[in-house]
């Protein structure tokens, strides 16, 4: 596997901050896409949790964002980045449980405090940079196991 293979597929997608009626689209439409590309159910369904969790964040948290997917035929990698306030503390966010979240945002059943924890125990590489003032970065690589 080479590190820079042509990608077989990538999109992005923007992500409208405080849309809680959009929340969750984004994911489902990869998770259609990486179906239709034939990878393993365990692939699609951990790069759907990742982007799904990433794009709660991005509703959550900020004005607006977008989702990247790239898929090789040895990783999806997806990327995140936001136009928010920032995290102050990764490794307190990084906690499970820790939450800022809002009541609102709470009584519609999220903000328990487990998306990035989720996120980064979904894939198998997780990066996340964050400018307080100006929003937050995630990089995830989910492995694709060939012939399996």
């Amino acid at each position: 596997m080479h590190v820079h293979e042509k990608p077989t597929f990538e999109s992005n997608y923007t992500v409208q901050g405080g849309n809680f009626d959009e929340a969750g689209k984004v994911a489902s439409q990869i998770k259609v896409i990486l179906k239709k590309l034939g990878l393993q159910t365990d692939v699609v369904r951990k790069a759907a949790l990742v982007a799904y969790e990433s794009e709660i964040n991005i509703v959550s948290y900020a004005r607006k964002g977008t989702i990247s997917i790239s898929v090789t035929p040895g990783q999806v990698k997806i990327e995140t980045t936001d136009e928010g306030q920032g995290i102050p503390d990764i490794n307190l966010a990084m906690q499970e449980g820790y939450s800022t979240a809002t009541s609102k945002i709470r009584e519609m059943g999220f903000g328990a405090g487990m998306g990035l924890c989720n996120i980064k125990k979904f894939s198998d590489y997780f990066q996340i940079t964050s400018e307080i003032g100006k929003g937050t970065h995630l990089k995830m690589i989910i492995n694709i196991e060939n012939g399996v």
